[in-house]
């Protein structure tokens, strides 16, 4: 029932069932038969082993790094490499591999691209159909998928953080490259902070009101001494960049003292690299914080085009996730609290997980009862 309840949550609000009850008992018993079946399946694997392995220590050998290299397969594009590999090997959802691309879910599994170019799942799957995987692909789409699966696993619904930071550990003990000193540097910044982002009933605590006590001041040290060393070679990019910004708020005692405008120049220099348009909605936060909301906000309206070709847009002509939720951080700022609650209620019903729409749904409420 709970399942059902989720689903509700998740659907409800823009296709209402006529018969709510009905719905529920006929979604929470499909739930329970999916399960049953599940089981019943698992324990009939179990009962036709045979006979269990030796006692003894397991092999050290660890080839998923391995993996994640063959999967990047020179015979497929970068995005459709990386969108196998998160599913093969990652053993991420589709649906959080369609967030992670901004796209539709049945669109990621078996649809047709839009001009962006990234690959769907199932034409990746057609493409190395009967492809022998001995050849493996490129260091930069590894990158990728490594940079994807830690973001899963910091902020989605499974644990897949700590993963991701042992296979760029890995890969940056065996290629001397700054990008990949640069993701490892970027994941143990985030991760540092990690102890911090909930309160102890499971609620997220934003960033500038973390306790900056609890964050891991090894793992800060270590990822800025990657850092520096990967700058020093001065061949910027990507992680690099993002790495330094994650630097920059480690380095601040308080929320406060953050340098904001350094980090608005970080941004630009990431804007130059990159068109993810997050990063650019990232910046219209920077920039509100540096020069102040009515800033911020401006930013925003020269990045927020109507038309479905935005770059804050998906594929679909929505605005990106978080899109709402910087709007309504910024107008909060500049005092507009009417708007700014309207606008964290509305992100709620778009937020990609539960703790990210609870969180959202305070802050709305919080406005309301100030009101």
């Amino acid at each position: 029932m709970q399942e059902a309840l989720v689903e509700a949550v998740r659907g409800w609000p823009t296709d209402q069932p006529r018969d709510p009850k009905g719905w529920l008992v006929t979604v929470a018993w499909r739930k329970f038969l999916d399960a049953t079946r599940a089981d019943t399946a698992r324990r009939r694997r179990e009962d036709r082993v045979d006979e269990e392995p030796a006692p003894g220590p397991a092999p050290a050998v660890d080839d998923t790094l391995q993996l994640y290299f063959l999967c990047a397969h020179p015979s497929l594009t970068p995005s459709s490499a990386v969108a196998l590999t998160l599913r093969a090997v990652g053993g991420l959802t589709t649906r959080q591999i369609a967030q992670a691309y901004l796209v539709p879910e049945a669109t990621m599994a078996s649809g047709v691209p839009p001009a962006g170019g990234w690959g769907s799942i199932s034409r990746a799957k057609r493409t190395v159909s009967g492809v022998r995987f001995e050849q493996p692909g490129d260091v930069a789409t590894v990158l990728r998928v490594l940079y994807l699966v830690f973001n899963e696993g910091y902020s989605g619904d499974v644990d897949l953080a700590a993963e991701a930071i042992r296979l760029t550990r890995q890969l940056a003990a065996a290629i001397d490259h700054p990008e990949v000193a640069g993701l490892l540097a970027l994941m143990l910044l985030h991760h540092a902070r990690r102890p911090a982002r909930t309160a102890p009933n499971g609620s997220l605590v934003p960033l500038a009101e973390q306790d900056r006590g609890r964050w891991d001041t090894e793992s800060i040290a270590e990822g800025v001494q990657i850092l520096q060393a990967a700058l020093a070679r001065d061949r910027l990019g990507e992680f690099q960049a993002q790495a330094a910004i994650a630097a920059l708020h480690a380095d601040a005692p308080t929320a406060e003292e953050t340098d904001w405008a350094q980090i608005v120049e970080w941004y630009d220099e990431l804007a130059g690299l990159t068109d993810n348009p997050v990063v650019l909605l990232n910046r219209t936060v920077a920039v509100g914080e540096a020069d102040g909301p009515r800033a911020g906000l401006t930013a925003l309206a020269k990045l927020d085009d109507t038309s479905p070709s935005s770059r804050l847009r998906s594929s679909r002509g929505d605005p990106i996730p978080r899109h709402t939720a910087v709007a309504a951080y910024l107008h909060e700022r500049d005092g507009d609290l009417a708007t700014a609650a309207r606008l964290y209620a509305e992100a709620a019903h778009k937020a990609r997980n539960l703790a990210e729409r609870d969180h959202l749904t305070r802050q709305a409420a919080r406005l309301n009862a100030r009101r």
